[in-house]
């Protein structure tokens, strides 16, 4: 078994088994996808005024969410193909459970969310291939489960998958231990919070409609107006919820995260994702007499 340096503590740390290792296929289709989910996100901004794209500008977002379902699940389906063993299937449905169940706590009031700490610090653990189908799964398990199934949860399947694979590609993921990874983790968890609702608020500021406020979408307008009025439209509606979201989530990190931290660990090498499963041949023999 390979080892890594001195973590925290001076003690030499094991080198951490990864539930999915992302081959050449699985990487392409995730950058490809995530090229589109940033477009799809994105395009009020790229659009023209006096586009073809924003004269359907009420058309846009459930264009963009039908190809982002298809799209997000040809990812899912090809890092499960490039080697999510049965293990990795049974953490996934453990986490994704989990998830979905803490997603209602708080319902979202003042962003009260704890279901993001346990992506962060699941990424973390189980690297980025599994983090990012992790957070994918687990976003529409609690769709199903809260009855929030709509237009907007593509963009979230996909924003979620983003923020758990931004997890566990945070460096020392072998090294760092301690409250040097805490603090890490509560910082990224912090800024993700935030860059979560912001993703979010892209996929929802267009369906308002040119007319209906002054901080609309209008198609008609140029970039720098728009920009201006997606900053109005996020601190009107958005920044108490971010706020709420990131303090939640770093309070459950730090005082939480030790021992799932661990727990995770344990579970990951009583797993040995790495290892393949085998079944002993228990007919018995027929030997000559």
């Amino acid at each position: 078994m390979a080892h890594g340096g001195a973590g925290a503590g001076g003690a030499e740390v094991t080198r951490q088994a990864r539930a999915v290792r992302l081959g050449p296929r699985s990487l392409l289709a995730l950058v490809l996808v995530s090229a589109v989910g940033v477009v799809a996100f994105t395009w009020p901004f790229l659009a023209p005024p006096h586009s073809t794209v924003n004269a359907h500008a009420q058309d846009a977002p459930w264009l963009f969410a039908g190809l982002l379902a298809l799209l997000v699940a040809v990812v899912a389906a090809t890092i499960s193909e490039s080697g999510l063993g049965a293990k990795a299937v049974a953490m996934l449905g453990v986490l994704a459970a989990t998830g979905a169940a803490l997603r209602p706590i708080g319902a979202g009031t003042a962003g009260i969310e704890p279901m993001f700490f346990l992506m962060v610090l699941s990424g973390r653990v189980l690297g980025p291939g599994f983090g990012f189908v992790l957070g994918s799964v687990t976003m529409f398990a609690s769709a199903l489960l809260t009855g929030g199934v709509g237009p907007w949860m593509p963009f979230q399947m996909l924003a979620m998958g983003w923020f758990t694979m931004g997890a566990g590609l945070l460096p020392g993921r072998d090294r760092l231990r301690g409250r040097g990874e805490l603090a890490l983790l509560a910082c990224y968890g912090f800024l993700a919070a935030f860059a979560y609702g912001t993703a979010m608020n892209m996929q929802g500021w267009p369906f308002l409609g040119a007319g209906t406020t002054t901080i609309a979408f209008d198609p008609a307008a140029s970039v720098a107006e728009n920009l201006a009025s997606f900053a109005a439209y996020c601190l009107a509606t958005s920044v108490g919820w971010d706020l709420g979201r990131a303090v939640v989530t770093v309070v459950l990190t730090v005082t939480l995260g030790p021992a799932v931290l661990r727990a995770l660990r344990r579970a990951t090498r009583r797993a040995a994702f790495e290892t393949a499963v085998t079944f002993e041949d228990r007919r018995p023999v027929n030997r000559p007499t």
